[in-house]
């Protein structure tokens, strides 16, 4: 028997509740055994020349902070394909296996993901993470901003991550859906609402960079800026959850969300999960990929 399966069947992590875990709850497990806390921010960057990328915010883990024992999660790199035809594509099962045995999950670890945004990075990794098999994951509510507006306790430099720790992915496929899949509802063959999480502008194809605006005919939008509290960067509680996705859940089929490239698709699945609906998927090229194709359709207005 190995040292990490040892370590694997005598320790679990805190149990976790709910997809959320409140600022407090964070405070009291911190150092837990088998936990793993992850800061995911993922910062914008424009290129000389014209253009802009996407880093793992590194530098601002390192110098401005993080919650103490937290690590760095790379979604730009580690945590994506980069062989991808479009910016974060979710990798393949080895190499996810090998991206979460990196920052320290196993099989029985309590993951704890948060980010310096409105939790949408946060959320993509908590989706990752569900759609490879491991449920024992959940996002801070309210993200670095309601931690450090409490006064909470952070730290500089580098966390290390543990050695010698193995991941064994049970991929969930039902969590993700493709542009067929899209295709199927639009043509009625396949049952399902279509969720657009994009700013209300670019849903209605005002503003956008790619070179097609607008969004997949039929489509609700729910942009998620509208999921959580301006100031605190917590969603907003449940009963105004369910107000803003009313036409939505009420009666809703399957939902495939979707948003530029899956990343606040994933902030709307995490909402939706707190309300109890579960039964969505994310399309992970979203408009990126659909868009790219003049044969499939866009609406705007």
């Amino acid at each position: 028997m190995t040292d990490a399966t040892e370590r694997i069947r005598t320790y679990t992590g805190p149990e976790l509740a709910a997809p959320l875990v409140s600022t407090q709850w964070l405070a009291d497990h911190l150092g837990s055994p088998s936990m793993v806390v992850l800061d995911a921010t993922v910062v914008r960057v424009d290129r000389l020349g014209g253009g802009y990328g996407w880093l793992s915010a590194l530098d601002q883990y390192l110098i401005e902070g993080h919650i103490p024992g937290a690590l760095v999660a790379d979604l730009v790199e580690e945590f994506s394909d980069p062989r991808g035809e479009y910016g974060f594509a979710r990798p393949d099962v080895e190499r996810f296996e090998e991206a979460a045995a990196a920052v320290g999950i196993d099989d029985a670890a309590t993951v704890i993901v948060y980010d310096t945004a409105n939790g949408r990075w946060a959320a993509r990794l908590w989706w990752l993470l569900r759609s490879f098999g491991h449920d024992r994951v959940a996002v801070l509510d309210g993200g670095m901003t309601k931690w450090k507006a409490e006064g909470r306790p952070t730290e500089a430099g580098w966390v290390a991550p543990a050695g010698g720790v193995e991941f064994h992915a049970r991929p969930r496929p039902e969590l993700w859906a493709d542009a067929a899949q899209v295709s199927a509802v639009l043509s009625g063959e396949r049952d399902g609402l279509l969720l657009c999480g994009v700013p209300s502008r670019e849903f209605r194809g005002e503003s956008g960079l790619r070179s097609r605006l607008g969004h997949i005919p039929g489509s609700v939008s729910v942009p998620a800026s509208r999921l959580v509290d301006r100031e605190t960067n917590a969603l907003l509680d449940a009963e105004s959850l369910l107000a803003v996705f009313a036409d939505v859940i009420d009666g809703a089929p399957h939902i495939i969300a979707y948003c530029a490239a899956g990343i606040v698709a994933a902030l709307d699945a995490l909402a939706l999960a707190v309300v109890g609906h579960t039964d969505v998927a994310v399309y992970d090229g979203s408009l990126n990929e659909w868009a790219a194709d003049p044969a499939r359709p866009l609406a705007s207005g």
